[in-house]
């Protein structure tokens, strides 16, 4: 534990190497802009360039990067080194204070849905002081000091997803901060912040097989494949013992992400064969993000150092779980207390009972919203089967919770399903007990104790879309309570009594958004419809929410998206969609024309010399014959849905001609051959 404790954020300049390095006056004040949101002073740039260049420097680093989010879901770095010419024929390495703050990739090339056109090529990163720099190592060793940024464009408008989330964040503390005030709570000039706990799944496949699987290759799922006839139905992979290649992985991944800072806790073998599940302590929303960008990008790397290739697609293989990022999103109030968890006295209960009433006007309200957030042609394979949540989006809060909420709108809670003590307080709200509620597998959005757990979001996605969402809606109930109970409150009512009528009329126009049951059933999405509940099936409806007035309204008054950086995200995400399915669509005609028909055709040809055989030959003409059809088909459709179509259909006559045709001829690695390391 002594190494591991050393380990842990030796390649971060965080607060203790920045204390080490910096005068105190210089890192008192970055740490001010670090925890109240204080501008940053300019004036201590250069110091803390020189601080940062200096550590690097030691650690290797001849480069440096503005590390940053763009709207494809990744990360983008361009790098410059310390180096510059001192005119004497040698140089001198410097980095300044003005290379720290701004620096200036080329903003053309990245997608911006209509905020740039393509000959307007300037853009901006602006360094982001809340999240640490860090120092990433290539595969050959060489060092890179890495600084993470906000990307905008010339004329200030966001073209990242970090710009949104910040934005975000700062406007749910200041919900949180007013609302905490009318609770008593003295807040000082201290902030609320958004905490996150990302879960992250994954697949991990041999190198040599991935290479023989065009479909993996170019799209990231297999766009073929018969089924195995064991893969995950006895459940005797989940939290299985770890294979020791496997588990050699997995403490060079922890290591890896130690040494960045980020503190992964949890490893375990997920329900499908080669599926693996790894989890971090929960952070600041905004630095966890980022956390997890590192993670995804360490699974990568690490994995190729093993012999693997690392599959964060949300539906890598077709039958069998996919792999999300599961959300785990709560409130710190500007106290330092996790507002999520019930309280120990009717006071904080009250406080406890509020969010939760706000979180189902926003859930409700914005359901729309939410589903938008996680729309992608990946997670479109994944939602509503195999441990992910249906795309009708609904709220689980347990057995408990849901009684007291019923209670409310009826004129007060006193009394606890859990049967324990009941104490009667200035709110008449009782004491709740902890760990009240079950877990809820199939819940898009359920509460686990102290937290809620987003499982929708997809694995390969960045977290950051799914929060800036949430944290928008919930500002937007919170300013709503807020304004309600000012008004009450200066019109001379009882403070407690004007809450309990607010909950009450929340709870009474919100509770259709409860749903404590299998979500994977056909009576809840009958049931969902008539509660008039949405049930946006695929990415093409989802994200026509981020076009309505309401979007607009919400986003813009909470200075979150302007109107045309919301319309942005909607081109950049329905084009990224489009392209998607059109690159899908030509890898499956290109498979299925140079390697799977000339297999069906060596196959027959080798047969039909057999009369015993005869009834397996004609199977396979065909099959053949549907193949080439489908093909014809496929390379004809016009639109994403009939490309699908297709797609399925040139499928289903290949995976059955893989049932039928030898091993040895068929062309493509099987579901047996990858899915069992």
């Amino acid at each position: 534990m002594a190494n591991t404790t050393e380990l842990f954020g030796e390649n971060v300049f965080g607060p203790r190497v920045m204390r080490e390095r910096l005068s105190e006056s210089t890192f008192k004040s970055l740490e001010e802009t670090i925890n109240t949101g204080k501008p940053l002073d300019a004036g201590i740039a250069d110091e803390v360039a020189e601080a940062m260049k200096e550590w690097a420097m030691e650690k290797g680093a001849t480069h440096y990067t503005h590390w940053f989010q763009p709207l494809t879901g990744a990360t983008a770095e361009k790098h410059d080194s310390f180096i510059f010419p001192d005119f004497k024929g040698g140089i001198v390495t410097q980095f300044s204070g003005d290379e720290l703050i701004q620096g200036e990739p080329d903003a053309s090339s990245f997608p911006s849905g209509g905020l740039r056109a393509t000959f307007e090529a300037r853009g901006y990163t602006g360094w982001d002081p809340t999240s640490p720099a860090f120092i990433k190592y290539d595969g050959a060793g060489a060092a890179t000091l890495c600084i993470p940024t906000v990307f905008c464009g010339y004329h200030g408008e966001a073209l990242d997803k970090k710009v949104p989330l910040l934005r975000s964040m700062k406007a749910l503390s200041e919900q949180t901060v007013r609302l905490g005030k009318l609770f008593g709570i003295d807040c000082g000039d201290k902030m609320a912040i958004a905490t996150l706990g990302s879960e992250q799944e994954y697949f991990l496949l041999d190198e040599e097989l991935y290479a023989a699987r065009p479909d993996l290759i170019q799209t990231g799922r297999t766009l073929f494949g018969k089924p195995a006839n064991k893969d995950q139905q006895l459940d005797d992979h989940y939290f299985g013992s770890i294979k020791s290649r496997v588990a050699a992985f997995m403490a060079d991944l922890d290591a890896e992400l130690w040494k960045l800072g980020v503190p992964a806790k949890t490893r375990h073998n997920e329900v499908c064969p080669a599926q693996f599940e790894i989890a971090p302590v929960f952070e600041s929303l905004n630095v966890s993000v980022d956390h997890n960008m590192i993670t995804m990008e360490v699974l990568r790397t690490t994995a190729e150092k093993h012999g693997f290739i690392c599959l964060l697609h949300e539906k890598p293989f077709a039958g069998v779980n996919g792999s999300g990022k599961h959300n785990n999103w709560s409130i710190m109030g500007p106290d330092g207390k996790n507002w999520l968890k019930p309280g120990d006295t009717p006071h904080a209960n009250a406080k406890f009972m509020t969010i939760i009433c706000a979180l189902m006007k926003a859930v409700d309200t914005h359901a729309d919203l939410l589903r938008a957030s996680v729309a992608s042609a990946g997670n479109d394979h994944r939602l509503g089967a195999n441990e992910a949540p249906p795309a009708v989006v609904s709220i689980f809060l347990g057995d408990c919770l849901t009684d007291i909420v019923e209670q409310i709108e009826a004129g007060g809670a006193s009394s606890s399903k859990d049967g324990g003590h009941i104490e009667l307080g200035v709110d008449n709200l009782p004491k709740l007990p902890r760990g009240n509620t079950d877990r809820n597998r199939t819940s898009p959005f359920a509460f686990t104790g102290n937290r809620f757990e987003f499982r929708a979001v997809g694995s390969n996605q960045s977290a950051a879309g799914a929060n800036v969402v949430l944290n928008t809606i919930v500002a937007e109930a919170f300013d709503y309570i807020c304004t309600r109970l000012e008004t009450a409150v200066a019109g001379g009512a009882e403070f407690n009594a004007a809450l309990q009528d607010i909950l009450a009329e929340i709870i009474k126009e919100h509770k259709r958004i409860l749903f404590d049951g299998d979500g994977y059933t056909a009576e809840w999405l009958e049931e969902a419809a008539r509660r008039g509940l949405p049930n946006l099936v695929d990415t093409e409806a989802a994200l026509e929410a981020l076009t309505t007035d309401k979007a607009k309204a919400l986003f813009s008054k909470y200075g979150v998206l302007s109107n045309q950086e919301l319309e942005s995200r909607y081109n950049s995400y329905t084009e990224a969609y489009d392209t998607l399915i059109a690159i899908e669509a030509g890898v499956t005609a290109d498979i299925a024309k140079t390697m799977i028909i000339p297999a069906a055709v060596t196959a027959i040809t080798e047969y039909s010399a057999v009369s015993a055989v005869k009834g397996v030959t004609d199977e396979m003409s065909v099959l053949l014959e549907k193949l080439v059809a489908g093909i014809a088909v496929l390379e004809a459709a016009e639109g994403e849905k009939a490309k699908i179509a297709a797609m399925n259909e040139v499928r289903a006559a290949a995976d059955a001609l893989e049932a039928i045709v030898p091993a040895d001829l068929w062309p493509l690695p099987s579901y047996t051959d990858m899915l069992f390391i």
